[in-house]
């Protein structure tokens, strides 16, 4: 590890006696949110999982309980004092395992039961200050069918985070079961510990440099593009959005494209950002593209099994102005 204090690179050591735990950055934006539009359940993460085969719901329910004790972050809420946010760790916490036996109805009404019962658990909203802030319930099936609801605020967790929650379950739900102890590496550092050491070192003069970087690689950045299909923004915003799948590529149109991005000294998300760009431009005429991403945001190892909040969104600006390599790529994406 480097050890110079400006490069930020020294491994995050565990924090020390503190009267009041700050936010990291990215919960406290959270956190302002939920103070402008409370009780919204728009950053509420859901997941759905079926489990198919006999399933032992006391070890399950174990298994979450060891889950949350494990990562400070599911045991947490968020007070304030004078508008100042802080982070409230519970020392242990309970976890009850609601089952919704949906077994009583017609098997065809069963479905639509459990997926009415998933949207409505999906948007009941989280108090951040009492929480907690993840529940789950198990929806019953049938006595050998079942599915795990997870919901928790975006504030406490992440995809990645989702990831390694359910890995975390699998080790203790199977150890629970069979009887045998956990096998679970201690965790180096919890969540707090990152946002007090983000606090201390994204200040000062390492702060004005990330803020110069981007007020730099941003100046004069062009406003949404104009995109033809485009509607005008509402007063409020509705958050009445879709997903949708437009291209799925199949293994054997995906393997060229990654020989290409070999060839071109570029990784495969590189060559469909440009062929999107590419797109984006041919759509509005502008050669000033500003597109965001979204990043897991862990470069460090010992934030690598932790649940939290790490994401953020990344922006990515290019000039496609007198670069026909774009351009090419884009067609040496369309013949393979």
């Amino acid at each position: 590890d480097e050890a110079a204090v400006g490069t930020g690179r020294a491994r995050i050591p565990k924090r020390g006696e503190m009267e009041r735990l700050p936010l990291s950055y990215a919960q406290e934006r959270l956190w302002f949110l939920d103070q402008l539009e409370p009780e919204s359940s728009t950053y509420n993460v859901s997941s759905a999982y079926r489990v198919t085969g006999p399933l032992n719901v006391t070890a399950l329910e174990q298994g979450l309980t060891r889950t949350v004790n494990r990562h400070e972050t599911l045991r947490t809420t968020f007070s304030a004092t004078e508008g100042a946010p802080c982070q409230v760790i519970a020392p242990s916490l309970s976890f009850a395992l609601p089952v919704v036996d949906l077994q009583a109805l017609p098997e065809m009404e069963r479905e639509a039961e459990a997926r009415r019962w998933m949207r409505e658990d999906a948007r009941r909203p989280f108090d951040l200050a009492h929480g907690p802030l993840v529940r789950a319930s198990l929806i019953r099936l049938q006595e050998t069918e079942h599915i795990l609801l997870l919901t928790m605020h975006h504030i406490v967790c992440d995809a990645w985070s989702t990831d390694v929650l359910f890995r975390d379950l699998a080790i203790l739900y199977e150890a629970f079961v069979s009887g045998n102890s956990p096998r679970l590496v201690e965790l180096p550092i919890q969540y707090a510990d990152y946002a007090v050491w983000q606090r201390e070192w994204l200040q000062g003069e390492v702060l004005e440099t990330q803020l110069a970087y981007w007020r730099e690689k941003l100046s004069g950045a062009p406003a949404s593009p104009p995109l033809p299909t485009d509607h005008a923004r509402p007063a409020r915003q509705t958050y009445a959005g879709a997903k949708e799948s437009l291209l799925l590529l199949p293994a054997s149109r995906l393997q060229p494209l990654k020989a290409l991005s070999r060839q071109e000294g570029a990784t495969l998300f590189m060559i469909f950002l440009a062929a999107f760009e590419v797109l984006l431009y041919r759509y509005t005429g502008q050669e000033d593209i500003v597109v965001g991403t979204p990043i897991a945001n862990r470069s460090r190892v010992e934030v690598e099994n932790l649940i939290g909040f790490f994401l953020n969104t990344l922006v990515l600006r290019t000039d496609l102005t007198g670069e026909p390599t774009f351009r090419e790529v884009l067609d040496r994406v369309r013949q393979v």
